[in-house]
């Protein structure tokens, strides 16, 4: 029966792995760009045109989902902004409450649809779905053997490039998960109640497969973004330590 779960399981294994390579790289990319040129100004610049198609997604990917709940939007941009804290805005899109459901739509929207955007590329263009099978058979060798031909497909570094700037910018933001907290104690409240009155086991035996399928899918999408991240650190993080030792020069 909990085998039904798996999907949940593998959703835990490919996000946590993304989350903390997604910030890792972001830091090395501003560590690099800000030794080499010494400017704060030029360095926000750069690291806005790196991910551009993937900020480009996500504010409007926010835009296009207020817009079919019918909530009024405001101002769109997608030039860099500081932000308190040494945080760095890299787009924003203005609209207004439509209330906790909509608001948790709208927020998710470039999750979403950087999602979907991912799944397609590394389905239909890169064949990664492949690797990730061979990755949750433990078959380690072909997994990395497969990942040593993928430069040979065709336009293979402009699919790396979309999947690496999408992926890293599809993770809604803390305002965008404003709404979330709420949705979530109601979708547990519902749960908890289907529990008490015993129709718990029903749903794990007759709904928990179908919803398995669907995080082990959503799972794949975080683990190739992972290991496009993973792919792109060490480079970064090479740089950086070259950069701080020929210059003298380092970024905490």
């Amino acid at each position: 029966m909990w085998n039904n779960l798996d999907g949940l399981l593998w959703l835990f294994i490919a996000l946590v792995p993304f989350i903390l390579l997604q910030r890792w790289l972001h830091r090395e990319i501003q560590a690099v760009l800000l030794i080499a040129t010494r400017s704060p100004g030029l360095t926000q610049v750069l690291f806005a045109l790196i991910f551009l198609p993937g900020v480009f997604l996500h504010e409007l990917s926010h835009l296009l989902a207020a817009k079919l709940l019918r909530v009024r939007t405001g101002r769109f941009s997608l030039i860099p902004r500081p932000m308190p804290g040494g945080k760095l805005q890299l787009g924003y899109v203005e609209t207004a409450s439509g209330g906790p459901i909509k608001d948790a739509i709208i927020g998710a929207a470039p999750l979403i649809t950087g999602g979907i955007l991912v799944a397609y590329i590394a389905v239909y263009k890169l064949e990664l779905q492949f690797l990730w099978q061979l990755f949750q058979n433990g078959q380690f060798e072909l997994f990395w053997r497969g990942i040593t031909i993928l430069p040979a497909i065709r336009d293979f570094w402009l699919w790396f490039y979309l999947t690496f700037t999408v992926s890293s910018m599809m993770m809604p933001s803390a305002a965008d998960r404003h709404a979330w907290p709420a949705i979530g104690l109601g979708v547990m409240v519902l749960l908890i109640l289907a529990i008490l009155v015993g129709i718990g086991p029903w749903m794990l035996e007759n709904l928990a497969p179908s919803v398995s399928t669907f995080l082990e899918g959503v799972a794949m999408i975080f683990g190739l973004s992972a290991l496009v991240h993973a792919i792109l650190v060490l480079p970064f993080f090479l740089m950086h330590r070259l950069l701080t030792r020929l210059t003298g020069m380092d970024i905490g």
